[in-house]
């Protein structure tokens, strides 16, 4: 990775140090266990309307391509939460996080460069009685607890969305996805085919909206693009004045 204003580059390492696993594992021992999944069963698209009295489709320019503009109903965030690992001291220190998140204030949040504090290892739960016996006869979904008591939660949350299609960007869908079930494949990916062949409507997704937060919207948007075979190899090298700095960029 390049600086090019300092005239610095730093290799990307693909090993972790021991004390980023130490803080993945201080992350996790004080954050709730979560799975989360979006559903897309009940999504729908309708055009999205401009204008307060005569009211018409909305087309905007996005870069350089015209759009048109659609609101995505249905969008369900179904989560799931687990949390008897947690100490009542985590439970305040994370519903501040949130607090402080949800009022769009995001000071405070660093470490200001202090030496994080280590967690010790979780206390062990109770000793259980319940026999194997026990464990193996007891109803379908209603076993007996052999560890920590359960306390989980689970959510789902509707969110409505904006995405700007446009006919015009040089790339298709369909070449996209094919790209992505080369380098990414996943388990459901031809869920997410259908869903773009049946649902999406026509054109690119050059522009999505999501609001998160009540003051925190996610902004996706494709400015430029272009297909090109005259790169030159040069692009791709470093220069011979650049200097190594293995710390220039510290989330690598």
């Amino acid at each position: 990775v390049l600086d090019n204003k300092a005239g610095l580059f730093q290799r990307v390492r693909y090993e972790e140090t021991e004390m980023e696993i130490e803080d993945e594992v201080d992350i996790l021992m004080s954050s709730d266990i979560m799975a989360a999944q979006m559903s897309t069963k009940s999504i729908t698209f309708t055009r999205a309307q401009s204008g307060w009295i005569f009211r018409e489709d909305r087309k905007e320019m996005v870069g350089p391509f015209n759009s048109d503009f659609y609101i995505i109903n249905g969008m369900l965030l179904e989560s799931r939460k687990r949390r008897e690992h947690l100490s009542e001291e985590d439970l305040q220190k994370n519903k501040a996080i949130m607090e402080s998140l949800t009022k769009g204030n995001t000071q405070g949040l660093d470490a200001n460069g202090e030496q994080p504090m280590r967690r010790n290892s979780l206390t062990p739960p109770p000793e259980s009685h319940v026999s194997w016996l026990d464990y193996i006869c007891a109803p379908a979904g209603d076993h007996p607890t052999l560890g920590r008591e359960l306390v989980h939660k689970e959510t789902s949350k509707a969110f409505k969305a904006t995405v700007a299609m446009s006919p015009d960007f040089p790339l298709s869908v369909d070449m996209l996805l094919n790209v992505l079930e080369v380098i990414t494949p996943f388990k459901h990916f031809n869920k997410l085919r259908e869903f773009v062949q049946m649902k999406l409507p026509p054109g690119f997704p050059v522009k999505i909206d999501i609001p998160i937060l009540p003051t925190v919207t996610a902004k996706i948007t494709f400015q430029e693009f272009a297909f090109r075979n005259d790169i030159k190899p040069e692009l791709f090298e470093i220069p011979a004045h650049y200097i190594e700095d293995p710390t220039r960029f510290p989330d690598l």
